[in-house]
């Protein structure tokens, strides 16, 4: 038996290393060249300290409370020179990937198609080499080399982590280099080269009720997450509001809809802006999070869209003095993502 350990570190680089059963995550890792931060290994010194934000795993009891705290075991804190899993986990490490004598992973695939899905949004499908070993966590991103240029672009996984066709929803930019390439260019297999996965936002343990906000194709690490929570046969409820400029934005709808059947916990609601639009939820997300959808506070909340979108929830929180248990959110530009978590 072995568990799968998804290691985050601090320049929001994630690699993922194989556990065998009675393997320490230190263990681990230095036997798949990726050294952690350690001087001991005999739970004296601390400095192989991190955070297991999911899984479970045993201790033991051979460590000294100098280097871990009853405080700090409390709130998550390990040392990797003694954690064993008992399951798969999610450990982020406090140090940056290059000192750990790591990087980020590459890996090869193909243009499998390109859809248009609207005016401004593109889906893209791309098969990955049969060699390819790509695990990412529900919400992550990657970047994708444009074919013909040394540029990147970095676009969240709409797929399922393990999936052999990755799939990303791609916001159709005017003159855009990668959008310009996918509706001129592209044709199914051609190479692709990806590296990743990245990101600090991504789905943690479900235990109390969640509010997914996406704007335009913000709506693709969400609907990854969706897709890990049909997996998990997930109790509780979950409601998204999805915002777009133009009713002719909406995209993905048919999914979204098949998702209200399959996970019985799941509602959704589609907003758009333009003030002309019949849509029957006009505006933008801030105006239609009810009381109910909130849960007291009692609720995680996943958002990721466009700066303004992102900037306008805060400050609405803000000035409602709304307080989640627990909030991630990411922006994204054309040409950038960048995460953060509150």
């Amino acid at each position: 038996m072995s568990y799968t350990i998804a290691l985050n570190f601090e320049d929001g680089v994630s690699r993922f290393i194989t556990c065998k059963a009675k393997e320490t995550v230190l263990d681990a890792a230095y036997r798949q060249k990726i050294n952690l931060p350690m001087d001991c290994s005999d739970g004296v010194c601390g400095t192989c300290k991190g955070h297991c934000e999911q899984g479970a795993f045993d201790m033991g009891e051979d460590y000294l409370e100098e280097a871990l705290s009853e405080e700090e075991e409390a709130e998550g804190q390990v040392l990797t020179c003694q954690m064993v899993p008992s399951s798969d986990c999610v450990v982020q490490v406090p140090v940056a990937s290059t000192l750990c004598k790591t990087q980020v992973g590459e890996i090869t695939g193909q243009v499998g198609c390109v859809e248009l899905l609207s005016e401004d949004s593109l889906e893209l499908m791309i098969d990955l080499d049969e060699d390819a070993e790509l695990a990412f966590l529900p919400g992550q991103y990657i970047n994708i080399q444009v074919p013909g240029s040394e540029e990147t672009r970095s676009y969240s996984f709409s797929s399922r982590p393990g999936d052999k066709r990755a799939s990303f929803l791609i916001r159709n930019v005017p003159d855009g280099l990668m959008s310009g390439y996918l509706t001129s260019t592209a044709q199914p297999g051609d190479p692709l080269t990806l590296t990743g996965p990245l990101g600090s936002f991504y789905l943690r343990d479900v235990k109390r009720p969640v509010l997914m906000l996406a704007g335009g194709t913000g709506l693709a690490p969400l609907l990854s997450m969706l897709k890990v929570l049909e997996e998990k046969d997930c109790d509780q409820p979950v409601h998204m509001i999805y915002g777009v400029s133009r009713d002719d934005h909406l995209v993905k709808l048919d999914e979204l809809d098949a998702y209200v059947q399959q996970l019985p916990h799941f509602s959704y609601t589609t907003v758009v802006a333009d003030e002309a639009s019949e849509h029957p939820h006009k505006g933008y997300v801030t105006h239609h999070m009810d009381a109910e959808i909130l849960h007291d506070g009692n609720v995680d909340i996943y958002l990721c869209g466009p700066p303004p979108m992102v900037d306008a929830v805060l400050k609405h929180f803000r000035e409602q003095d709304i307080v989640p248990a627990s909030f991630y959110y990411e922006k994204f530009t054309p040409n950038q993502t960048s995460e953060e978590a509150a």
